[in-house]
């Protein structure tokens, strides 16, 4: 059995776990003060360096995960679980007061390329959109579907490196409360897809029937 998740599923949960909407604020916070050109090169780092690290560590993990014979039930309720996790945190944000900068925070290095680096992880690329890669790609028995993986990947950094480079236009006014919305609604369904994905793996163990 396997978990046949369509390319908008995978993009909703990468779009949830490593894209823009989680990146915006802080990204604006860290970089205040800079210079247009400065903040232009850092996200061009950022981005390459995410992406590169997203793809090789989701391969990596895959194939370690596959090393210890974990079985595909186990690795389809584990999946299950970071997504509902991720997908409740979503949730559970909005409810929370907005976070003021905080001022004892490190200023960035002078350097882009160590600028950069300093974002990288876990601003730009997080603990468990690693995670979801990794368990997507452990899960893909098809080549055509992990081409499927990755560039889905590929797309949703191309969407971090835009918000990058236009934070400070689209963290304006409404744009505020709309990302807000959108941020909730991806929640919710991004929830409701991991309790069916843990079902699914539940069937696969013989735990529960179909």
């Amino acid at each position: 059995m396997t978990v046949n998740l369509g390319p908008g599923e995978i993009f909703t949960i990468f779009f949830i776990t490593i894209g823009p909407l989680k990146l915006l604020g802080p990204f604006v916070q860290r970089t205040h003060g800079l210079d247009d050109a400065t903040v232009r090169q850092i996200a061009v780092r950022a981005f390459l360096m995410a992406t590169i690290s997203a793809i090789a560590g989701g391969f990596l993990g895959a194939a370690l995960l596959t090393n210890w014979h974990v079985s595909i039930g186990a690795m389809v309720i584990a999946g299950g679980l970071v997504f509902l996790l991720v997908g409740l945190r979503q949730l559970l944000e909005q409810y929370e007061p907005p976070h003021a900068p905080d001022p004892n925070m490190p200023a960035l290095p002078a350097a882009p390329t160590a600028a950069a680096l300093k974002l990288l992880f876990p601003l730009v690329l997080t603990p468990f959109g690693i995670a979801a890669v990794i368990v997507l790609l452990a899960l893909s028995t098809e080549s055509g579907r992990t081409e499927t993986i990755v560039g889905m990947v590929v797309a949703v950094m191309l969407l971090n490196l835009v918000a990058m480079l236009f934070a400070r236009k689209i963290l304006v006014g409404v744009t505020i409360v709309v990302l807000q919305i959108l941020g909730a609604v991806l929640g919710i369904l991004q929830a409701g897809l991991a309790v069916q994905i843990i079902l699914r793996g539940l069937r696969d163990l013989k735990i529960i029937s179909e």
